[in-house]
């Protein structure tokens, strides 16, 4: 982008001095010379500006391209993170889940071993009592 800036600059000065070089050797009066001269600058100056208005808007066009394609990197990213932060609640929940049934099954082997213990040794006492 800056090389082309360069070049087109480079014609326009090269533009204008051939102009004015060529104005000033040709036959012509002083007032119709400087009328000329004057034609060719502001010829010349208007050409720039709008060369100047194509080209900030080439850049801001650039520039906005840029801007969206980032949003847009930024957005897909955000949505892996996103979906990837959702799968990894889901297998957190399930393994604590899983963890809370062995622990309610193991607390329940527990129970029922001691009411089993329990049972036994309330009908050996209730036997031993019996037969004494």
């Amino acid at each position: 982008m800056k090389d082309q800036t360069k070049i087109i600059a480079a014609l326009l000065v090269g533009a204008a001095a051939g102009a004015a070089i060529g104005l000033l050797l040709a036959p012509s009066s002083g007032s119709e010379l400087r009328e000329d001269i004057a034609d060719y600058v502001n010829d010349l100056a208007e050409k720039s500006r709008e060369q100047a208005k194509r080209t900030a808007e080439s850049v801001r066009e650039y520039g906005n391209n840029v801007v969206d394609q980032a949003k847009s990197r930024a957005n897909s990213i955000a949505d892996t993170v996103s979906t990837y932060k959702n799968h990894v609640i889901g297998n957190v929940k399930s393994a604590v889940s899983d963890y809370a049934d062995q622990a309610v099954e193991y607390g329940g082997n527990i129970v029922n071993s001691a009411k089993s213990g329990i049972k036994n040794g309330a009908n050996s006492l209730n036997n031993d009592i019996q037969n004494s």
